[in-house]
């Protein structure tokens, strides 16, 4: 390790560990991470998105329930920043396997949380959720509405997070940020999520199930522009928050259909299905926070973004 800024990013093989894990090494900083590779969609995807950076990082394959692991992790690394991704992910498998939901995303992120502190890191950021937000009745969603109905048990471990963030603020002092994403999209999305599956449907000629009526709409916000709003507030987090990170823009499900149809030159091949439950009805990130007091700038407009993940699929996949 070189001695500047380090770095530890849970998760780091997953979408989003994987591109800020990049824009790390690209400033210079030392990277440390850690990721368990588990089966919740093929590891082999998130082996090949680590494999680019691999030698560049110091990297930690284990669970963050592992107490004796994250001991170690944080007591062999002089560690400044912890951007904390790593959780069960998904909303509605969270109704079929609740127990694991909570033992990881609660259990796991108060290990980190935990041994990070023991060991002195300077802040803390952590993935919370648009999902805490629910079907609540005023959009653009803001930071400062009542959240207090989660309708996934996935939701109820991100809102849960963000209270215990608080809690450990309270007690150690130490910045702790949790970040909101809405909806990300871009290069090594997760192959269930509905752009890439969308997309996979659309070259393999399979039918899509459209849960709804397909007038749901999504905050749906390129990775780019994530990572760019996790480092804003990583440099001037100073203090205990939670923060939009959402493109302030939404789309509609047919209408995100219709543009991947557009892009690809396919024809889909639409199922009208029931909702499912857990899923909201609508997010649309408030911004206003992000951008006043982080310095958060999203840039990538829905086409233009779609194009790129296209770019990347036909590049990668097909």
């Amino acid at each position: 390790m070189s001695g500047n800024k380090t770095i530890c990013i849970t998760g780091i093989a997953g979408f989003i560990g994987s591109h800020t894990a990049e824009a790390c090494l690209q400033k210079g900083w030392d990277v440390v991470g850690v990721d368990n590779f588990n089966t919740f969609y093929d590891p082999e995807i998130k082996r090949r998105n680590l494999a680019g950076f691999r030698d560049k990082i110091r990297f930690y394959e284990g669970d963050i329930r592992d107490a004796g692991l994250m001991k170690q992790l944080f007591r062999e690394n002089r560690i400044n920043v912890v951007i904390h991704l790593a959780a069960m992910a998904g909303v509605r498998p969270s109704f079929q396997t609740p127990s694991l939901y909570v033992d990881v995303n609660l259990n796991g992120t108060n290990l980190v949380f935990r041994h990070a502190m023991e060991q002195g890191v300077e802040k803390i950021l952590y993935a919370s959720s648009s999902s805490v937000y629910g079907n609540a009745p005023k959009v653009p969603f803001a930071e400062t509405d009542n959240i207090d109905h989660p309708i996934s048990i996935y939701a109820a471990t991100k809102r849960a997070n963000e209270k215990q963030a608080k809690t450990w603020f309270s007690f150690a002092g130490i910045p702790m940020v949790g970040l909101r994403f809405f909806t990300v999209y871009g290069p090594r999305q997760r192959p269930e999520m509905a752009i890439h599956k969308f997309t996979r449907a659309l070259y393999q000629n399979e039918p899509i199930a459209l849960f709804g009526d397909g007038q749901t709409y999504r905050d749906y916000t390129y990775v780019d522009d994530i990572v760019a709003g996790i480092l804003s507030v990583e440099a001037i987090a100073d203090g205990y928050d939670v923060v939009n990170l959402g493109e302030s823009q939404t789309t509609t499900l047919i209408d995100l259909i219709r543009m991947l149809e557009e892009i690809t030159g396919q024809t889909a091949d639409i199922r009208f299905q029931k909702m499912q439950k857990g899923d909201v009805d609508r997010t649309f990130a408030q911004i206003d926070l992000a951008r006043e007091k982080y310095g958060y700038h999203p840039t990538t407009d829905m086409q233009t973004g779609l194009r790129r993940f296209v770019a990347w699929y036909q590049e990668a996949i097909l």
